[in-house]
This record gives structure tokens, sequence and C-alpha cells, in this order.
């Protein structure tokens, strides 16, 4: 369990496909959800601590981020920006940066060179580099797919999440593909054993459907990444946050 006395933050994500922001389950289905700029700005009004946008088609169509939307959704922030996909050595993360982001996202491309998360940490700094996970659970233990959820490594999920801070990792971002969208809870297990093993902050992804879901994974994150709730008005991030608060859960008001 991590400390209680530590903030913890609520990060609505951008899952963006062709400049808009889509949401599936287990990955698949996706549906259009609205445009990143409004939904960004509304989120920050609501209270969010960060947002994250992630460009989920980039690595599969083998191509870079689109650049002007992470532009057109900095230009309307305050708070930081947190940006994935299609990331794959340093020039693309140099292009994020000046697009505007605060850190950015890896996850194919740290599997496929984990030697990037160095380089990147070194350059930019531990605090603006995240290594994002996405895991299935296999019997007792999760794991490591790529590609958009599309192809299994044979990676250990929790036994990379330790590579990835050995490596410079600032952050881990770890998503529960067979919770993701589903809105039945974060899967709580993962996140309980993988804070036994790292001590950078770790984002609790996939599952978010009410707010008793956000209490029991902060217990064990240090963040929850969450999507369907805020982008269908499910939850509102300022009731969230009160209703953590009277849990005992610390967040910024």
């Amino acid at each position: 369990m991590r400390p209680l006395g530590i903030v913890r933050r609520i990060i609505p994500c951008l899952d963006v496909d062709a400049n808009v922001v889509v949401k599936g389950v287990n990955f698949e289905g996706l549906r259009i959800m609205g445009d990143p700029v409004e939904l960004a700005a509304r989120y920050e009004e609501e209270g969010a601590d960060e947002i994250f946008l992630l460009d989920i088609t980039a690595t599969i169509e083998g191509r870079k981020t689109f650049l002007k939307t992470v532009s057109n959704v900095a230009s309307a922030l305050n708070i930081p920006l947190g940006v994935g996909g299609g990331i794959r050595n340093l020039e693309d993360a140099d292009a994020a940066f000046k697009a505007g982001a605060d850190k950015v996202s890896i996850n194919t491309a740290a599997v496929k060179n984990p030697g990037l998360i160095t380089m990147l940490s070194r350059e930019y700094g531990a605090q603006s580099v995240v290594v994002a996970i996405d895991v299935k659970k296999q019997g007792n233990t999760w794991r490591v797919y790529v590609e958009g959820g599309k192809r299994e490594t044979g990676l250990d999920g929790i036994e990379w999440a330790k590579s990835a801070e050995d490596l410079g990792a600032g952050e881990l971002l770890i998503t529960s593909i067979d919770a993701d969208g589903t809105r039945a809870g974060y899967d709580v297990e993962l996140y309980r054993v993988v804070s036994k093993v790292v001590n950078i902050p770790v984002i609790a992804s996939g599952g978010a459907g009410g707010v008793k879901h956000f209490v029991e994974v902060l217990m064990y994150a240090d963040a929850a990444l969450a999507a369907s709730v805020f982008h269908m008005g499910v939850i509102n991030i300022q009731g969230l946050k009160a209703y953590l608060m009277e849990a005992g859960i610390k967040v910024r008001m």
C-alpha cells in the first residue's frame, strides 16, 4: 500500500484516432467521444491534475504522433500534458515536447529498444519519461502486450515494470486490457503487486466505473487514469475528488 499522505492524481485520458477522441472496450470497438481540445479544457476546469493524450493508431499504422493535435490541446491547458503513441526515438520525443508535451509515454518502442528509456531519461529527465505497460492476466501473472494490445511479448508485466524503473523511467502507466472500458473496476491486485516492487509513481488504467473504484485502486496506485466515465459524464472530477477526500484519499481540490 502506498502512503495515504501522498497526494493522488486524477488523470483523464484522451485516446485519439484521426484527431477525434475515441473509446472502446478491451481495446476494441472504438466509438467517437468528441473533440480533444474541448474535452481537455473541460476536464481542467473540473479539476483534473493532468491530461494524457494517446494517439492509439500511430504505432499500428507505423506513423508519427499527430503533432498538430498535441499542439492544439497543449495550448488550451495549464496543467501537465502527457503524450504517447508513435514515439520511437529521441527525435519523435523532441517533436512532442516542442509541440507542448510535458511528458512522453512510450510502450511498444520501449519493449523493442529498452535503451530508449535510458536515453530519454538522460536527455529530458526521468520526470518526463512515462513507460506505458499494457497487460492481460494469465494465471497468476500478467503478460505484456504491445502494438495496441495486438501482440503478446512473452514478458512478465511485473518484471518489466521493475526493469523500466531500473532503466530510468520516472513513472509507469499500467493498463489492464482485461478491464479496459468494462467499468467493472480496476484490477486492484495488479497495482497491489506492482506497488511492492517499484518505487516510482504508478498510474492505474482500465476499468473505472464508479467513484468507489477510484478509492480501491488509489490505495496502491499514485494516480488513476480514466476515459469513458469522464467522456460520458458518468463521473464529474470535482465530485470524485470530494468523495476521495471523504474516504481519506488526499487529492488537490
